[in-house]
């Protein structure tokens, strides 16, 4: 069912960045590579108007009460004011984990 459901949070995440902006010029999607598996997936998306998006994930646990998804990955965009924005994150049993160098630090 995690799984199920992990799946399905992938599935929007990609729509919304293939989703051309309300205000801009059509955006088009450059590559969308995808390769889901019974115990887990990985994705990649690219899009004209610069933004990447890459994710991978795996079931940890299999069969135990501790099954955990364990979610690592990362997306780029250009901000308004022209720079590149990165964040890498880990989404698993501790919550999600981003960095990117634009983000405050704990």
């Amino acid at each position: 069912m995690k799984f199920c459901v992990a799946v399905l949070i992938v599935a929007l995440i990609g729509c919304a960045l293939a989703a051309p902006p309300q205000d801009a010029q059509e955006v088009q999607v450059l590559r969308y590579d995808s390769d889901v598996q019974p115990e887990g997936y990985k994705f990649a998306v690219e899009t004209s108007d610069g933004k990447t998006h890459q994710e991978e994930g795996q079931l940890k646990d299999v069969g135990t009460e501790n099954e955990t998804l364990v979610v690592r990955g990362s997306y780029s965009y250009i901000g308004d004011d022209g720079q590149t924005y990165t964040v890498n994150y880990v989404a698993d049993e501790n919550g999600f984990q981003p960095e990117g160098d634009h983000l405050p630090r704990l």
